[in-house]
């Protein structure tokens, strides 16, 4: 039966293999750069919509904008990326939560 010492080593071998593997295939580019590059558009690109959605809606409110449908689906829009950013932050605090009640 292998000891504790040993199946650390091991998973820390593994570990190395697939962060080699990993920057084989990505490049050499930073990892968590690209991450939080890719995040911060997302949130960029919700914020832009719900941005969209407030100023269609003034403008129908207004009389300047007469297609309702437009409004409607900007609306929607704006509101099914704000529920996709919070589901991925409840999952996000879920896993953290997670991982800090794991023993050591």
């Amino acid at each position: 039966m292998p000891s504790a010492i040993e199946a650390q080593d091991k998973i820390k071998n593994l570990q190395e293999k697939i962060i080699d593997q990993t920057k084989k295939t990505l490049g050499e580019e930073n990892v968590s750069e690209n991450f939080i590059n890719n995040l911060t558009k997302a949130l960029e690109n919700v914020s832009d919509n719900q941005m969209k959605s407030a100023e269609l809606t003034k403008n129908f409110e207004l009389g300047i904008e007469n297609d309702l449908t437009k409004v409607m689906i900007q609306q929607n829009l704006a509101s099914l990326g704000f529920q996709m950013t919070l589901n991925v932050r409840n999952k996000v605090l879920s896993a953290y939560k997670d991982i800090m009640n794991m023993p050591v």
